[in-house]
């Protein structure tokens, strides 16, 4: 089966090479670094007990990096006209040999090592990124699709490149300041809220059902309400985000405190403990798993919740003030830049609630697990 896909890759390869003049412009150095993917397949193709390791993964890799390279070079220099048939084989053969790279580092044994089992880890989204983006690229470039319905990633890049201080202004109003400081009180006060309904019975029944009425409110309703009472800076969009942190957090923590073993508070009552030594001792560390998840969870409704409500009134910075301006302007580029500027913050706040759950659950199955 190995075989049979890299004949058929090879193949393809082969076809392409009558089209070369429709995208490589009878440049031979650029054909003869064209051939390298060729030549890989072909000696994936007659190459007996191939196993996935760290060499071939490596070899693949290089191969296929000097693909990119050729694809990118032949899809910008053929002028005004879409990308002819011979650009888009040689695509499709790379992308299938960009399966093949993944697949082959996806697939190297790591259970002994766990440095190694950490790198991979890394190497394969990384590698998947950059195959997406390098994907993009081609099709926009070489389908010739307008700039305003989709810009280019290099245009994107230099966009972000050229609005860096206007970007980072709008970072500090929207993240540093509403995301932040709403999420740590909304989650604060779930958690306390969760305690105190635990303890005191009619608020579970009281403020439960009130609070699943009030967490399927839909944002756009809530965040003009909000810039009415607190105001168009970044305090209404702090409420919005409280409002939108503060159940999650609510429900998971009740439902943590409550999967405590009878055996283990069983432990605890014969050493004549009180409520609050079984919450702190016992409990609380028990529902941490539930915590975490909810912290998880709130750290992108946060941000979706920020940006949302900074359409409804803001001063002239923010996130979703730039989205809602640059779109109206039509500069799609610094939409998009904004959007990676909103996806890069909000993903690295979610990997480092990650890193702390994982250094403060490492007791947990699903941690040891993995």
């Amino acid at each position: 089966m190995f075989s049979i896909r890299y004949t058929f890759l090879t193949f393809i390869f082969i076809i392409q090479l009558f089209f070369y003049n429709d995208w490589m412009n009878g440049d031979w150095i650029i054909i003869l670094i064209s051939l390298i993917p060729i030549f890989t397949s072909m000696k994936m193709v007659f190459k007996k007990n191939y196993k996935n390791n760290i060499k071939n993964s490596l070899f693949l890799s290089i191969s296929v990096i000097f693909g990119i390279y050729i694809l990118l070079y032949g899809v910008h220099n053929i002028g005004s006209e879409k990308a002819g048939l011979g650009l888009w084989m040689y695509l499709f053969a790379l992308c299938v040999m960009i399966w093949e790279m993944l697949s082959s580092w996806s697939e190297i044994d790591t259970s002994l090592n766990s440095k190694l089992n950490f790198v991979i880890n890394l190497v394969v989204p990384v590698l998947f990124g950059i195959s997406l983006l390098f994907l993009w690229q081609v099709l926009t470039v070489g389908l010739k699709i307008p700039h305003i319905l989709l810009p280019s990633p290099l245009k994107i890049g230099i966009a972000f490149s050229n609005s860096i201080p206007m970007l980072w202004e709008d970072f500090q109003q929207t993240f540093l300041k509403a995301v932040l400081s709403g999420y740590f009180m909304g989650c604060f006060s779930g958690f306390i809220i969760a305690i105190m309904v635990d303890r005191i019975p009619f608020l579970q029944k009281g403020l439960l059902p009130l609070g699943n009425l009030i967490s399927a409110l839909p944002i756009i309703g809530i965040a003009p309400i909000m810039v009415m009472w607190f105001g168009f800076d970044w305090q209404s969009k702090a409420a919005v985000v409280v409002i939108m942190t503060f159940f999650p957090m609510l429900v998971n923590t009740i439902t943590g405190l409550s999967v405590t073993g009878q055996i283990e508070k069983d432990l605890l009552h014969s050493y004549a403990a009180n409520y609050w030594q079984n919450l702190i001792l016992l409990r609380i560390p028990v529902s941490l798993p539930f915590v975490f998840n909810a912290l998880k969870i709130n750290s992108t409704l946060a941000l979706i919740g920020a940006i949302v409500a900074e359409f409804f009134g803001t001063p002239i910075v923010g996130m979703g003030f730039r989205i809602s301006a640059e779109i109206g302007r039509l500069n799609v580029d610094i939409v998009w830049a904004t959007i990676l500027v909103a996806a890069v913050s909000g993903s690295m706040f979610y990997a480092l609630i990650t890193i702390c759950e994982r250094s403060l659950t490492s007791w947990h199955p699903s941690i040891r697990e993995n």
